[in-house]
């Protein structure tokens, strides 16, 4: 058992041979499940023309949740600031954060969300990509709209997503808590923690450093499970490695025959060396092991299966064995 709190990252996989509203209807009773089970937060990540990621805008799918669901905190994880005004962003997060108090976080991240540019282009209405001092700027604007212009009690609470030392260092000055995405660059996690907690600087959002961690965790009854329903995903992985964001998810059976490369299977080995795969022991160790090592407050799941059975009975499985019980 660990004792730091679980969370997930829903980022709503179109499945081979499903269409988006079937994605839509599974993201409904994943929130709900992990309602009942007693996951603290669950998150939205923002993508735009891709076959395997619905693009499902983090604002509707909360406030969906948040209607259907009773003690899980939901939020962005993250809206992406260069694809949307400051204002608005304060106005419907803040408008969310008074229709449903304590429950609603907005976690702010910089990338396009995207790896096709004409469609990067058309989220920022044909400007390029953001500088480091727009984006700062956007941050800081949405907060201080947050304040200013909508005025509600409660407000959201932020949080700054990070993938990297400079991202965690802005969050360091702006005195946000900070969600570092382990599960896509983890060997930049120790030292962008170390960073971020030796430059904190309090502010009116948070008085301490914060720390939440996102690891990808498939857990399954069997080790040979667990890498069967991570098949799907090692296939859109291998693709990124050869720079193409246009593959579709595929089904674990089409997974097991796909023809990785040798420096393919040794960088998709080495990714996994830092997440938490296989049963619950392997799973239960791998979070403690990180939690202790990144002196994280908080874990978040992110667990990127292909059936929403599967993907249940993960939570399910790190509830039982992992999670400390409910005091």
């Amino acid at each position: 058992m660990i004792t730091v709190p679980l969370s997930a990252l829903e980022v709503a996989m179109v499945q081979a041979g499903t269409r988006a509203a079937d994605t839509l209807r599974d993201t409904t009773e994943f929130a709900r499940r992990l309602d009942e089970l007693g996951y603290r937060r669950l998150w939205y990540a923002e993508h735009h023309h891709s076959p395997a990621i619905g693009a499902f805008p983090p604002v509707v799918l909360t406030a969906h949740a948040a209607a259907s669901t009773s003690s899980l905190r939901l939020g962005s994880g993250g809206v992406l600031a260069p694809n949307h005004a400051p204002i608005m962003l304060a106005e419907q997060f803040g408008t969310l954060a008074a229709l449903h108090a304590g429950r609603i976080d907005l976690g702010i991240g910089r990338g396009p969300g995207t790896f096709d540019e004409s469609t990067a282009r058309a989220l920022r209405r044909g400007a390029g990509p953001t500088t480091d001092d727009e984006y700062r700027d956007d941050v800081s604007n949405t907060l201080r709209f947050l304040v200013e212009e909508v005025a509600l009690d409660p407000l959201p609470e932020p949080w700054l997503l990070s993938s990297s030392t400079a991202g965690a260092a802005l969050a360091a000055e702006l005195g946000l808590p900070v969600a570092f995405a382990h599960h896509i660059r983890p060997d930049n996690t120790l030292p962008a923690l170390r960073h971020y907690r030796e430059h904190f600087s309090p502010s009116r959002w948070c008085d301490r450093p914060r720390v939440l961690v996102c690891v990808e965790t498939v857990c399954a009854t069997t080790g040979e499970e667990a890498a069967r329903l991570a098949g799907p995903m090692d296939v859109v992985k291998a693709g990124l490695l050869k720079g193409k964001g246009d593959i579709p998810f595929p089904t674990p059976e089409q997974a097991a025959v796909h023809p990785f490369t040798a420096q393919e299977t040794r960088a998709l080995a080495g990714f996994r060396a830092h997440q938490a795969h296989g049963t619950p022991d392997t799973v239960a160790t791998r979070l403690a092991d990180l939690a202790e090592a990144t002196g994280a407050d908080e874990l978040m799941l992110v667990t990127p299966v292909h059936a929403l059975t599967d993907r249940l009975k993960s939570y399910e499985l790190v509830r039982r064995h992992v999670m400390a019980p409910a005091e």
